[in-house]
């Protein structure tokens, strides 16, 4: 027994052989990720927004803050399926700056001081 593997991203002939037309064959070809990547990649952005705008009310506002803005932007660029998640993610980033707002104009530094 013989096995044989076949690159059919590569044979623009097999395209046709199950009813592709050769327009679409070498947008397969060139190496074009499909739609359902970028979904995910969206949605995965959404998620890691939300992750960090939580995160960061509670430390590194400075940094985490802006990140899930940026990140929650991209997802919503990039029509993400989780669009509940994204708006929760810039809010979180929102209320990141807010709140190291709040503490540099009440302690005067950037330093959060939790002890008496």
């Amino acid at each position: 027994m013989t096995l044989t593997l076949i690159d059919r991203a590569r044979r623009t002939d097999h395209a046709t052989d199950q009813g592709v037309t050769p327009e679409v064959a070498p947008a397969r070809a060139s190496g074009i990720a499909p739609r359902r990547a970028a979904g995910r990649e969206a949605d995965g952005l959404a998620v890691a927004s939300f992750v960090l705008g939580l995160v960061g009310l509670l430390a590194f506002n400075l940094l985490l803050g802006p990140t899930a803005i940026v990140m929650a932007l991209l997802s919503l660029a990039r029509r993400t399926r989780r669009p509940g998640r994204a708006y929760l993610g810039l809010a979180l980033g929102v209320a990141d700056l807010v709140v190291l707002a709040v503490l540099v104009t009440v302690n005067g530094t950037v330093a959060w001081n939790l002890g008496a």
